[in-house]
C-alpha cells in the first residue's frame, strides 16, 4: 500500500505573525484559537532545531466536511 496523501499542511505564517504583532508560531497558534477559533499546532515542534519552524503552524484536517467548511469561513476572515 504506497499512500497518495497526508491530512496535514505545514505552512508559513510569517506574513500574519507580522501583520498582527504575534512574536511567534506558538503565540499565533494560541492568537488562532482565541481570535478565530481555529486550533493549530506549531511549526517548531517538529524540528530538531526548532527556530528553522518558528514561522509556521500546522493544521490538520482528521475532521468531518461540515467541520472543515466551518474552519475555513472562520480562517477568511484574516483576509480582511
Amino acid at each position: 500500500w504506497k499512500p497518495r496523501g497526508a491530512y496535514y499542511i505545514l505552512t508559513d505564517v510569517a506574513h500574519f505573525m507580522k501583520r498582527y504583532d504575534v512574536p511567534d508560531d506558538t503565540a499565533f497558534a494560541m492568537w488562532l484559537i482565541t481570535n478565530v477559533g481555529v486550533a493549530t499546532v506549531p511549526g517548531s515542534s517538529f524540528y530538531a532545531h526548532p527556530e528553522l519552524g518558528r514561522t509556521k503552524i500546522r493544521f490538520c484536517f482528521p475532521k468531518t466536511d461540515d467541520m472543515l467548511r466551518d474552519a475555513g469561513e472562520r480562517l477568511l476572515k484574516l483576509r480582511s
